[in-house]
């Protein structure tokens, strides 16, 4: 293609503070009648002071120190003039020219994908168009919420890098348990700023984008408050495919911001783009700076979760998880640390029978790491219910995966008792006993149901002596349908062999 793509990523995070930016007002909106986690400072009534949340701004410096970014000793906060129905103020206070945190990076398959910016600001209020209607609705509750934009710069050069970018941040935040980051209901959302040029003829230098010779830059395009992964990566590739058709074509490329419309698969116009002249930022007079101490920073810093990547790698080593069941199970905090208390579990029983943790440690890491990726999360998303909600405690979990790992149910009983324990929770051992599911090892018993079969299968027998050795699979359903699943299968085919012979 004798084009190159440039994007560059605007990302906004509510944080979830318990009160709101600059307001003691209740910061959960979720569920809540219009209008009515609101007060005068969120709605700007005249005579109204904000006063910034503390907790906000450590959040922040938190996310900028995730983010490997440089922290700024003086930052302050400055009003974003613009006029919209959902800002009751008739200007957003954000910060222009001294954002909290600076110049970082997020690595996405071990490239670093460079940070310009991570600022903090308040959210606006939310428009509600009524079907039919030829009204629209607004509603006050998210106004003020503490609002982190992150801003990249024009470094990404393809669709698949800006949605793991994205993805990787939401991570992070979630990680860091300060934003829910659920981009459905509106609490991340993804902005691509989007250009497409000829081949060599520009370069990139100090964050900007410039020409090379006489050649004129094509405009960026804005694709605005994109609400899930899925859609951001239909609406850049459409936006690519959209801008080279049209120089193509001849046609003249503007500046603009653009929605996307989903149902039929287009990005459209909404309005032509501003600049930061626009917005005629000056300093917000009613709040002081931010003088932001090394010993602030490093208490924040002292007391930051792990972050995903760090999780992984630790998982690796320290539980010996193979690369796919590692990236799954730290994939997310809640799993993470549901995993985490299984293992601790696991390791207490093998300790406690007087073995060596290090000696079984790779066989329970590899029995757990199965049963909870293809069983028990798969359990969890099939019923749409989040772990927080599950049943099964992680001490009945680990016991469960001992049941397994000594032999004492089969696979059949084990699916059985899982099902049962996400359904109802409760104790493996008893869930067992109840249902008569104990894996019946016994030899004499399994010999004599063995010797009924052979004498009841006498074709098959001789099949099977005659050297069609498949027909063992027909003899080994038929002793498991006799012991109603219960037959050890490694002991039970060992004697169905020798009797065989």
């Amino acid at each position: 293609m004798p084009y190159d793509v440039i994007i560059g990523l605007e990302i906004h995070a509510e944080l979830k503070t318990k009160s709101k930016m600059f307001c003691s007002c209740n910061n959960d909106a979720q569920g809540k009648a219009p209008n009515t986690t609101v007060c005068p400072i969120c709605l700007a009534h005249p005579g109204t002071l904000p006063v910034p949340n503390k907790q906000a701004i450590e959040w922040t410096i938190l996310i900028g120190l995730a983010l490997n970014c440089k922290i700024r000793e003086l930052s302050k906060f400055d009003r974003k003039n613009y006029f919209y129905p959902d800002l009751p103020k008739g200007y957003q206070i954000s910060q222009y020219d001294l954002p909290i945190a600076y110049d970082g990076f997020l690595e996405v398959d071990d490239k670093p994908i460079l940070i310009t910016r991570v600022h903090l600001e308040e959210d606006t209020g939310k428009l509600i168009h009524p079907a039919g209607k030829k009204h629209s609705l607004v509603d006050y509750n998210r106004a003020g919420t503490p609002l982190v934009e992150l801003v990249t710069e024009p470094v990404i050069r393809d669709t698949a890098t800006a949605k793991k970018f994205a993805q990787n941040y939401q991570q992070i935040l979630r990680f860091l348990n300060i934003a829910n980051a659920d981009m459905e209901k509106g609490e991340m959302r993804c902005e691509a700023n989007i250009s497409v040029q000829e081949k060599g003829k520009w370069k990139y230098a100090n964050g900007q984008i410039s020409p090379v010779g006489k050649y004129k830059l094509n405009p960026k395009v804005e694709l605005k408050n994109i609400n899930s992964f899925k859609y951001m990566e239909k609406a850049i590739d459409y936006e690519i495919k959209r801008q080279i058709k049209a120089i193509k074509d001849g046609e003249k490329l503007i500046q603009e911001t653009r929605g996307w419309n989903n149902d039929k698969g287009v990005t459209f116009s909404q309005r032509t783009k501003e600049t930061s002249a626009d917005y005629r930022y000056f300093p917000e007079p009613d709040i002081p700076p931010l003088k932001i101490t090394q010993k602030w920073v490093d208490e924040i810093k002292a007391h930051m979760n792990e972050l995903p990547e760090k999780k992984i790698k630790r998982f690796k080593e320290e539980y010996l998880f193979g690369d796919r069941e590692a990236e799954i199970l730290a994939s997310d905090l809640a799993l993470a640390d549901y995993t985490e208390k299984v293992i601790m579990e696991l390791r207490s029983w093998v300790t406690a029978t007087g073995d060596s943790w290090e000696r079984q440690q790779r066989k329970l890491a590899k029995a757990a790491g199965n049963w909870l990726i293809n069983e028990l999360f798969k359990h969890l998303k099939a019923g749409g219910r989040p772990i927080s909600k599950l049943k099964i405690t992680p001490e009945n979990f680990a016991e469960f995966i001992c049941l397994v790992y000594q032999d004492k149910v089969n696979s059949s009983a084990a699916q059985t008792i899982l099902a049962q324990m996400f359904k109802k929770g409760g104790d493996p051992t008893d869930i067992m006993a109840e249902l008569g599911l104990e894996q019946l090892d016994d030899q004499a018993a399994l010999e004599k149901i063995i010797a009924e079969v052979i004498l009841k299968n006498q074709k098959q027998v001789a099949e099977y002596r005659a050297g069609k050795t498949n027909v063992l699979q027909f003899l080994v359903g038929q002793v498991m349908a006799a012991t109603r699943g219960k037959a050890n299968p490694k002991v039970m085919i060992e004697l169905l062999k020798n009797l065989l012979k």
